[in-house]
């Protein structure tokens, strides 16, 4: 059986929780982070990560700060922006001890996952991208630009089926009531998750975080596989497909039925080439 750990780590004052899973021999290979989008939080990638830890490796789920379990810090202790995430995220990985590993990201604020990448290359051994934001032609679905509205957003994101709303809408598919309830227990628990979400929302500046990445494919030069929910309502497949089409280090796997959170419905499709291309030799 692999070991799934769920736990917290307070870093620079601030509670990260997160999802460890341990293969059942100890391993020295090269670690998996998986960085969620907004409101999948680290439940998504459940079996995901079970699938991980069964070939031998282990992997790492945090929960954003703001989101899932990790603390939702006011806006006078944590800016939400970017350059704020990105800088806490790297004290994360220092205090895990997380010096190189593979990078899986997915979904708006896994964006900033490859911001960090690009920034910190030397960290990262592989990068697999699902279904995230990848140049400055993508714009926040309207469903989330709402969330940033004065009084509007204060109601919506106090009502937790926003949760459901959201996460059926982007997936596509109905969502079994148990997972439904993993999601949107972190709403339930504390209004602070609906203020954190504005706060994300109003200070994610969408535009020039996707500069930034657009102009960082030029020269990012570490393998590289795109597993894309070709159905999706939010992001197109063109920029995926092209970057395939442009890059030797970049291939793209193409689900044809999947749409925004395709972790949630499809990881049966996703394990094998996410584990053949971790494990493949790069020659």
């Amino acid at each position: 059986m692999t070991k799934l750990k769920r736990t917290t780590i307070e870093v620079n004052n601030k509670e990260w929780y997160y999802r460890q899973v341990l293969p059942r021999n100890e391993s020295k290979d090269i670690p998996v982070v998986l960085l969620h989008g907004l409101l999948a939080h680290s439940y998504s990638w459940r079996v995901l990560l079970e699938d991980i830890a069964e070939t031998g490796l282990t992997a790492y789920a945090p929960d954003w700060l703001g989101e899932g379990y990790s603390a939702k810090p006011s806006q006078r202790e944590f800016a939400y922006t970017p350059s704020a995430f990105l800088t806490e995220l790297e004290a994360l990985f220092e205090a895990l001890e997380l010096s190189r590993f593979h990078l899986v990201v997915q979904g708006f604020v896994g964006s900033m996952g490859l911001q960090y990448a690009f920034r910190h290359p030397d960290q990262i051994e592989r990068l697999v991208v699902l279904n995230t934001p990848l140049s400055s032609s993508v714009k926040l679905p309207w469903k989330m630009r709402q969330w940033a509205i004065p009084f509007m957003g204060d109601m919506l994101t106090q009502d937790p089926l926003l949760v459901d709303r959201t996460l059926e809408k982007g997936s596509g598919y109905v969502i079994s009531d148990k997972n439904l309830g993993a999601y949107r227990e972190p709403f339930l628990q504390s209004s602070q998750a609906g203020r954190s979400l504005i706060a994300t929302i109003k200070n994610l500046n969408l535009q020039q975080a996707m500069k930034e990445i657009e102009s960082s494919w030029e020269n990012w030069d570490k393998p590289t596989q795109l597993i894309w929910g070709m159905a999706d309502p939010w992001l197109s497949s063109d920029v995926p497909e092209a970057l395939a089409k442009d890059k030797r280090n970049i291939s793209l796997a193409r689900l044809e039925e999947a749409k925004h959170y395709p972790q949630e419905h499809w990881s049966e499709k996703i394990s094998p080439i996410l584990l053949t291309f971790l494990r493949k030799k790069i020659v």
